[in-house]
């Protein structure tokens, strides 16, 4: 029975590398057309009410853009997975606000905001994995803490 359960074991830096690559892609991509289109970008901000519409949505170009990369490497994943968690967040209580309060008790998962935001606490609760940078800069400093 235990040779059974050594193969997930096993195979368990998938889940992570996974959820990185996959919501790190999606951040980049994002990122990437907020930068290029700011008016359009800022224009949706202020819409919101975002206060500062225009370096918001700089910021968040640029968190997005590299906060994406970062996942992706898997370097700095918790710090940012963190803050793009925020992003998030923000989105679910501007954007997504009328979605969110509609579908409580319904189908959540047609809400973006919210499927970003789970595997980007997830990262910042459980970490990169062992197929990361973080990992290889745990174990070059005799760190385990990260491995995971």
């Amino acid at each position: 029975m235990s040779r059974i359960l050594q193969v997930p074991a096993s195979l368990s830096f998938i889940a992570p590398l996974l959820t990185r690559l996959v919501i790190g892609y999606a951040f980049y991509l994002t990122g990437r057309g907020k930068l290029a289109n700011p008016e359009q970008t800022t224009g949706f901000f202020n819409r919101l009410g975002i206060p500062f519409p225009a370096a918001n949505a700089t910021f968040i170009g640029y968190l997005e853009t590299f906060g994406g990369l970062l996942l992706i490497l898997g370097l700095a994943t918790r710090p940012a997975a963190a803050l793009l968690a925020c992003t998030m967040f923000v989105a679910l209580i501007t954007a997504h606000r009328e979605d969110f309060i509609k579908t409580i008790g319904g189908d959540l998962t047609d809400i973006p905001a919210l499927m970003f935001l789970l595997p980007l606490l997830w990262l910042v609760f459980f970490g990169p994995g062992k197929v990361s940078f973080d990992a290889l800069i745990a174990r070059k400093f005799g760190r385990k803490k990260e491995l995971r």
